[in-house]
């Protein structure tokens, strides 16, 4: 069953209360791109009148998770996954609506193909750009996940 955005959603609540209550939200998911969403609030604002970077972190790293879990799921193997190491860069205050856009999809399918083949784990660096409502770039994250059979 493939992963939707309501299931993740869903998933956030119960899982990941601190995402679900910041306002962050997957939009789209497809086999190449995820989408999430957060909006500038009271409670993710930080004291400079902009979004926390942790909470822009939350919603990027969704938008390159997302991807992965779907894609192992589809394998219907038992494969771990964790972040490794993660790159920020901040270019502009986020306030109003950020959606974070990763398409960086098509790298996991080889990382999972080969930890299934050699049983070793294997790492992908995957980027999340974060925009505002006039497409200016506010941050960029990127992930560096791990991929190992259980």
């Amino acid at each position: 069953m493939k992963l939707s955005p309501n299931k993740i959603n869903t998933f956030l609540l119960f899982k990941l209360p601190s995402a679900y209550f910041t306002g962050v939200r997957v939009k789209s998911i497809t086999n190449t791109t995820c989408v999430t969403s957060v909006k500038h609030r009271w409670i993710n604002q930080n004291p400079f009148n902009s979004m926390f970077w942790a909470v822009q972190g939350i919603a990027a790293e969704l938008s390159t998770g997302a991807m992965v879990m779907d894609k192992i799921k589809k394998s219907n193997k038992g494969i771990s996954m964790l972040v490794l190491n993660n790159k920020a860069t901040f270019t502009k205050k986020a306030k109003g609506r950020i959606m974070f856009y990763c398409n960086d999809g098509d790298k996991i399918d080889d990382a999972i193909k080969k930890t299934i083949a050699t049983g070793e784990g294997q790492t992908i660096w995957m980027k999340s750009e974060g925009k505002d409502s006039n497409g200016d770039t506010v941050s960029i994250f990127e992930f560096e996940w791990t991929l190992k059979v259980k």
